[in-house]
């Protein structure tokens, strides 16, 4: 880009490279220490410049009874701190602080400096020894923890009630939290708080203590050490015994902790509060919830009261125009009767307007008819016509009256007379009907089909004709009918009947076609080994001579209707059924269990004979 300047001269100017959006994660001392701060309300720093501070103000004791009655021998008994001067200091103690504190015991308490101050020096069992063991177990950070986890000066007893009654909860818990805080394995343990404090920081707390992981261990406590075994086995003998006891103390410890955080959940007035807050909020929902359930009952109520109320009012007003319907039939009925009274007085008086005595009796006959036909109105109406023309009128309203009675006794004529003309095709539709042989077959298979029990039997039944049955026109059976032929061929005997005969004439001829289409039907699967017994049990007859003869001519050939009656039956009841064949014939009207056994038989030579003539071929 050119820019001229202010003399005319020009230049060029470099654009810079547009400005772009980084993600920029922050780091360094000065975040770490507003993180601190922000987080958890402290600076690292200024506890780091505040503990260097405190160090080099650590003032170490030097108490040499305390150091002449210690027994080198017995030095895990020994206060280590107090050995080296930290009594009051102890845990707080940085690992400055631990060599400073030693270096100042070895410059006044070696054996070689006592020596050279004329001291009496025994180098078997001198207290030195005891200073060395303790900078040896503190200078040790892994050793240093494990005497720190049995520190002797530790209170490890809760508050008790009367304590907490006595000095209220928080002073009475504050301490023992702020004590157990330091075996917390994470950093930044919550601490007790206030009365002011928040529920979630409440919860948070107590969430944090009943999980709380301490690192605090038992092995300073060891009876024994490991390495004094004599063998592997001894070694690992002992490491067993120590492991057990370290867990059943730190067992003790973590039932120490929950009873202690138990304690204080229980009397702690933040939760108490928080509780009745909580079951405060769950009542008034109840109460609401049962408010509304009152409140829809009531405006239930109250509609069902008001609904009550409109169906009342809905009667009563229906109630109303009905009684006031029926007066106003009552006083039509009283001015009709009224207005007969006077066109019958009128007529009276001037002789019903006749010349003779036949007129007379005739036009008396017309007037009842007049008033018959007549409304009140049309009688009033009638009348003022009466009186002003006299008889021609009332000669002419007879002569109407005749005729529309005439013209009612056609039409009552003819109504009758197509109603009969009704009856009397339908009784010839009926009478045009007759029981067929195939209907009739139709029937005894449909009464097998559907036995006594069957819901509805007879509607059945009928259906059953109507839907399979050959009709000349559209006439169809009822229920009723179909009983009535039912009972008709249960109380006659329908194997002589001419019905029957004619049936058998009519099937003997599809007796072929019967045999094949069975033949189709029945295969070497449903023939079972009972029924090839019970087939090969029926005695075959003689035909020889005219025995044969006989015997051919009086065998009743099957029809279609109880070849298919048969193979139906014979699915039905399978061979595990028992009194099988009992069954199968009671399903065949006027056959007997040896016909349909032979039947049965038929079939199946036919079965096998078809068989071998398909593997001959």
């Amino acid at each position: 880009m050119t820019e001229v300047d202010a003399r005319g001269h020009s230049s060029v100017v470099a654009i810079p490279w547009p400005f772009l959006k980084r993600k920029v994660e922050c780091a360094g001392g000065a975040f770490l220490r507003y993180n601190n701060i922000k987080c958890h309300g402290e600076d690292t720093q200024l506890l780091t410049s505040t503990s260097k501070e405190n160090s080099e103000e650590v003032i170490f004791e030097d108490d040499v009874d305390y150091l002449r009655s210690l027994d080198p021998k017995d030095w895990k008994r020994q206060d280590h701190y107090a050995v080296l001067g930290m009594k009051d200091l102890r845990y707080k103690a940085t690992e400055d602080d631990i060599k400073r504190a030693y270096r100042q015991k070895v410059l006044k308490h070696h054996p070689d400096k006592r020596k050279a101050q004329g001291e009496e020096v025994r180098s078997d069992d001198d207290y030195f020894t005891c200073i060395t063991k303790a900078y040896e177990t503190l200078g040790t950070p892994n050793k240093r923890r494990s005497y720190d986890s049995i520190d002797p000066q530790f209170d490890d007893s809760i508050p008790t009630s009367t304590e907490i009654k006595k000095d209220g909860f928080f002073k009475a818990f504050a301490p023992f939290f702020e004590m157990n805080a330091r075996w917390s394995e994470k950093k930044h343990v919550p601490l007790l708080g206030d009365d002011d404090s928040s529920r979630e920081y409440v919860e948070k707390f107590y969430a944090f203590w009943y999980e709380f992981d301490s690192w605090r261990e038992f092995s300073y406590l060891d009876e024994e050490e490991k390495e004094r075994g004599a063998d592997r086995e001894e070694r690992r003998w002992i490491e067993k015994q120590n492991k057990a006891a370290r867990a059943k103390l730190k067992k003790e410890e973590m039932a120490r902790i929950r009873s202690l955080v138990d304690l204080a959940y229980t009397n702690d007035p933040r939760i108490l509060r928080f509780k009745q807050e909580d079951k405060d909020k769950k009542l008034a929902a109840k109460r609401a919830r049962q408010d509304a359930v009152q409140a829809k009952k009531a405006e239930e109520e109250r509609l069902m009261k008001e609904a009550l109320l409109a169906k009342q009012k809905a009667e009563e007003a229906e109630k109303a125009r009905l009684d006031a319907a029926r007066a106003e039939r009552e006083q039509q009925k009283k001015n009709l009767r009224k207005e007969r009274k006077s066109f019958r007085d009128l007529c009276k008086s001037n002789n019903y307007y006749a010349k003779n005595d036949e007129e007379t009796v005739a036009h008396l006959a017309a007037v009842e008819r007049i008033c018959e036909m007549l409304k009140a109105v049309e009688l009033q109406d009638f009348m003022k016509e009466l009186e002003a023309k006299g008889r021609d009128v009332f000669i002419k309203a007879v002569k109407d009256t005749e005729e529309k009675l005439e013209a009612e006794r056609k039409a009552l004529f003819e109504t009758k007379k197509t109603e009969e003309q009704k009856i009397k095709k339908s009784a010839a539709i009926k009478a045009s009907v007759e029981w067929t042989p195939e209907l009739t077959q139709l029937l005894i298979k449909a009464v097998n089909l559907f036995p006594a029990g069957t819901n509805q039997r007879w509607e059945v039944v009928a259906n059953f004709l109507n839907q399979h049955g050959t009709f000349v026109d559209d006439r169809r059976f009822n229920a009723k009918e179909v009983l009535n032929k039912a009972k008709d061929l249960q109380s006659s005997d329908f194997s002589k009947s001419s019905l029957k005969k004619a049936a058998n004439e009519e099937a003997f001829d599809q007796f072929e076609k019967d045999k094949k289409k069975a033949m189709n039907n029945i295969d070497d699967s449903s023939i079972s080994k009972n029924d090839a017994k019970i087939v090969n049990g029926i005695a075959k007859p003689k035909m020889n001579g005219d025995m044969g003869r006989d015997a051919v001519k009086e065998e009743k050939p099957w029809t279609k209707t109880e070849q298919e009656l048969l193979e139906q039956a014979i699915k039905t009841f399978p061979v595990s059924t028992p009194e099988r064949w009992d069954k199968i014939a009671e399903c065949i009207p006027n056959r007997t269990k040896k016909d349909c056994m032979k039947r049965y038989k038929e079939l199946v030579e036919l079965v096998k004979a078809k068989k071998q003539a398909a593997n001959i071929a």
